[in-house]
């Protein structure tokens, strides 16, 4: 999943161009990163924590904050709670089905939406009735029913003896096995989530909603007002919010658990709790760990990311329509590698390394001295030599990145892995996974022809850049022809643009795929070998490192004891903070903004482009509440796939809705501090305020929290 959307400069502070920008960000990153720590564990620093539902910290809310999170209540935001397939998250907000998420992390439904006569990304959309809500072509909603543990079935199906490749490929037959019992057990979506490095497995069901529509959007110069400018800063005044709506049998779903609306404004130091799916982070990482992360991972996704960048920004500059098509993938783009540079600014940091290896050098020597833990020790240079062995990885694919030939290798893998037993299946082509994988790949949305040849040209080019010209592999894939011509042949002559085509290759199984003559099967064909051995090398050294941290996470228990949260792993989490503003280069910034700083911030901008207010916002001036708070700031812990959580109180009532982070949180990947980092959302009562003042939609308004 792309990171959440981060953006926003304060109007006090003006950066004359890019280089002062970026000395800015290196200063605030060397500031953040004085209170780095390791491991996920017991010592954890303030409103820390991205805690799992079925082991919340009941403790450290009740003495820190007086708060006890019932079963009910917990059990209540969790039902209420919802994770996009596309990278999200989101929450019910009525009992007929309305659900709120970001305005950027539905931006791919909308751009899916689109038409070169209806543009919803730039004009926004409300549906008068429900009658006109637009249909999502693949999006896919999950409600968390339920977790289970299966941390001792799990482990006793691997032998204790067996290497690393033989370790994945039975671990991986049970999960298979466990998730398709599970779904036929029970109906639900059933996925076996990886905690703790490896020390525990849970079970976790989901009831699936795929009927999803749209309800209403913003514009995108209100939910990203300020544009690249104010991205990744602090204050705010964005409304990146969006409402859809979940279908059951043709009709609005009935549901028993929404989170009810608070209609007061927050106030500093109030508590408040996120409930969100974050996607990745990689707390429990030693320096070896992070130094791949800081010299190698990141410096070559970058690399690609501003490749991409430039393609997309290329495109684009071919017209108006090229620009539409092109917006959403872009804008991810550079998202990414804003978010990106952030961390390495933070890695980059010699304080960082320093700081964690004292830390590191302080619990091997507790290590060594402890008998019962001194051998897990062995952990940590396997754990550095198996950096060395992903270095060697980077860049090796032959995953095309384009959605035709996406398309082509799904359909080449599943004809092939529907013949084996469910067990012995790739991830992702499973039982249990069959229905989603359907959802993705039978999707109506559509596919731009000009686009994917821009886009397959440019992977080929890069394909024979790492392989080299003479690679039997390269020279099979060109069949002779320049990257250009061998993509417009390629995306010319296939027919999977067509859901009906992909359908009679799903239906057709093995036999169709063998006698397809489409160009685009046939290069998945061609590359399937090859795709098969990168992925099995990949997963043995993802199984040798989720062994050596397995053993880490023991080390560190044995040590410290137990207690804490696992890496995130885009499952349901709970955190908390308080709403609390913070001190910038001397400066207060404060805890809230409102509809009169969104105004004012536009004035000191005139002539900015991205400053820019809607017609909308510009005609219902004089009938909104200016100071309605609109952003606030909270320490909650979030990263990327948070976007789109809701926000709620002690009465669990919908108070937020969180889309970004500041500056100073970009490292929370790999570290937490409450010093300046925060969370930022739009606020409940600033959402409820534009829809009656700016959007004429108090039809819509009416149905939140009934």
């Amino acid at each position: 999943m792309l990171p959440a959307l981060f953006a926003i400069k304060p109007s006090w502070f003006r950066l004359p161009d890019l280089v002062s920008r970026q000395m800015k960000f290196q200063l605030v990153s060397l500031l953040m990163l004085q209170f780095a720590f390791l491991y996920s564990s017991p010592r954890l620093q303030g409103d820390e924590g991205m805690y799992l539902f079925n082991d919340l910290p009941g403790k450290a809310l009740q003495e820190r904050y007086g708060f006890e999170a019932t079963e009910a209540w917990a059990n209540h935001l969790r039902l209420s709670s919802v994770r996009f397939n596309s990278g999200g998250s989101g929450s019910f907000i009525s009992s007929n089905g309305l659900v709120l998420t970001n305005h950027h992390v539905a931006s791919d439904t909308l751009h899916k939406l689109s038409t070169p006569e209806r543009n919803l990304i730039d004009d926004g959309y409300l549906a008068k009735s429900m009658d006109q809500e637009l249909q999502a072509p693949d999006l896919e909603l999950n409600q968390l029913v339920s977790i289970e543990d299966v941390t001792s079935r799990v482990e006793q199906a691997v032998d204790a003896d067996a290497g690393p490749a033989e370790s994945a490929k039975q671990r991986r037959a049970v999960i298979a096995t466990i998730e398709k019992e599970s779904l036929e057990a029970t109906g639900y979506r059933s996925d076996v989530v990886t905690l703790f490095g490896g020390a525990k497995y849970h079970l976790y069901r989901y009831k699936k909603y795929t009927d999803v529509r749209l309800v209403w959007a913003p514009e995108t110069a209100a939910a990203f007002f300020g544009g690249d400018a104010d991205n990744f800063e602090y204050p705010r005044y964005n409304l990146d919010a969006t409402i859809m709506r979940v279908y059951e049998d043709g009709k609005p779903a009935k549901l028993k658990n929404f989170l009810k609306w608070s209609s007061n404004p927050l106030k500093s130091g109030e508590l408040v709790f996120v409930s969100g799916n974050p996607g990745r982070t990689q707390r429990i990482f030693t320096v070896a760990a992070l130094k791949y992360l800081r010299d190698s991972r990141i410096p070559y996704l970058l690399d690609y990311l501003r490749r991409k960048e430039v393609l997309m920004q290329q495109f684009s500059l071919e017209g108006q329509e090229a620009s539409r098509r092109a917006r959403d993938e872009l804008f991810g783009i550079q998202n990414s590698r804003k978010a990106y540079t952030g961390m390495l600014a933070g890695l980059q940091n010699p304080l960082t390394f320093q700081n964690k290896q004292e830390r590191e050098n302080a619990l091997l020597a507790a290590v060594a001295k402890d008998p019962t833990a001194g051998a897990l020790a062995e952990a940590w240079p396997e754990i550095a030599a198996i950096q060395q062995q992903k270095a060697k990885m980077l860049g090796k694919t032959v995953s095309f990145r384009s959605s035709l030939f996406g398309y082509a290798l799904q359909l080449v893998l599943l004809a092939a892995e529907d013949q084996k037993p469910n067990e012995q299946r790739l991830r992702g082509y499973t039982d249990a996974a069959r229905d989603s994988l359907l959802q993705s790949l039978l999707s109506t949305a559509p596919v731009y022809d000009d686009l994917e040849q821009v886009k397959l040209a440019d992977e080929l080019s890069r394909f024979i850049e790492t392989q080299g010209a003479d690679d039997a592999l390269v020279i099979q894939v060109l069949a002779g022809k320049s990257p250009r011509e061998r993509a417009a042949e390629l995306v010319n002559g296939t027919k999977l643009g067509a859901v009906a085509e992909r359908k009679k290759l799903v239906d057709g199984g093995s036999q169709a795929i063998l006698e397809s003559t489409d160009p685009m099967i046939g290069l998945a064909r061609a590359v399937e070998e090859e795709y098969r051995r990168l992925r099995s090398e990949n997963e043995r050294i993802t199984e040798s490192e989720r062994q050596a941290y397995a053993r880490v996470s023991e080390a560190v228990t044995a040590i410290e004891g137990t207690g804490g949260y696992p890496d995130a792993t885009f499952t349901l989490r709970l955190a908390f903070g308080e709403v609390k503003g913070y001190l910038e280069d001397g400066k207060k910034i404060p805890a809230t903004t409102d509809f009169a700083g969104a105004y004012q911030h536009a004035l000191d901008h005139d002539g900015q482009q991205d400053f820019d207010l809607p017609k909308s916002w510009l005609d219902a001036e004089s009938k909104v509440n200016l100071q309605t708070q609109l952003n606030f700031v909270c320490t909650a812990d979030i990263i990327g796939g948070n976007s789109g959580s809701p926000v709620v109180n002690r009465e669990g009532e919908l108070v937020g809705l969180i889309f970004d982070g500041n500056i100073q949180s970009l490292t929370s990947d790999y570290l937490y501090s409450d010093e300046q980092g925060r969370a930022v959302s739009v606020a409940g009562v600033g959402i409820i305020e534009s829809l009656r003042a700016i959007y004429n939609a108090d039809e819509l308004a009416d149905q939140i929290g009934q």
